[in-house]
């Protein structure tokens, strides 16, 4: 069960107000678990942005993102190949059994566009430790070779990042977390930022900023799926 949240220590913006087509509607605030659930809630999740410094140098800050359009994946649309579900029956799967491990290898230095700092992992950490963020971990011969974490709030599933060390190691995570979802009743959303091709050929669409909010608004009010017991069993 998730544990209660302190005060969230920032007040976000309402991404229903930002201008249709951009991303990023604020810059600047923190990342204390009060504030992170709230801003997934409000249709935000944060990462850091390039930013202009004097002198032609620069820096990051904390940017909030919003992005319009929106790409998800309805639990009931994933497409799965003949060759992918050839990897489900190769691998294992877990849940919440290496959360922190998950995170730090999608936060690999040498991944391109790397994104995931320290302060983040912590700050997960503590959302996961309070039952908000949750792993996908894949097992082959015992080594951990892909994964994927998110933080659920209600019905809502917000993907964050994924890995993978062996082919479809990334996608047999998701082909895990989808199946935990049809199990469990009301209606279930995945966050997956922007779609990509990648995601697109497992059937994640684009919808606007203002659809997303508005199933928003009716999908966070689900119980939680992966919060119980009964989903940290291995597969």
């Amino acid at each position: 069960m998730s544990e209660p949240l302190p005060p969230a220590e920032w007040e976000l913006v309402d991404p229903s107000v930002a201008e249709p087509g951009e991303d990023l509607v604020a810059i600047g605030g923190g990342i204390d678990p009060g504030t992170l659930v709230s801003a997934y809630r409000q249709g935000l999740f944060p990462m850091h942005v390039a930013v202009p410094g004097h002198g032609g140098g620069g820096g990051e800050a904390l940017g909030w993102w919003s992005p319009d359009p929106r790409g998800v994946l309805d639990p009931a649309s994933l497409i799965v190949s003949r060759s992918l579900a050839s990897s489900v029956r190769r691998m294992d799967t877990s849940v919440d059994q290496s959360f922190v491990d998950v995170v730090r290898l999608c936060a690999d230095p040498n991944r391109p566009h790397g994104w995931i700092t320290e302060e983040f992992v912590d700050a997960y950490a503590e959302l996961h430790r309070r039952g908000y963020a949750h792993s996908i971990e894949v097992w082959q011969d015992g080594d951990l070779v892909g994964g994927l974490y998110g933080v659920e709030v209600g019905g809502l599933f917000a993907g964050e990042s994924m890995f993978h060390r062996r082919r479809d190691a990334s996608k047999v995570a998701l082909v895990a977390l989808v199946e935990i979802l049809r199990a469990c009743p009301g209606e279930r959303l995945i966050d997956v930022q922007w779609r990509t091709d990648h995601l697109a050929s497992l059937g994640a669409i684009e919808i606007t900023r203002a659809e997303y909010l508005a199933t928003l608004a009716t999908v966070v009010n689900e119980e939680p799926c992966l919060g119980g017991g009964a989903a940290a069993d291995r597969f």
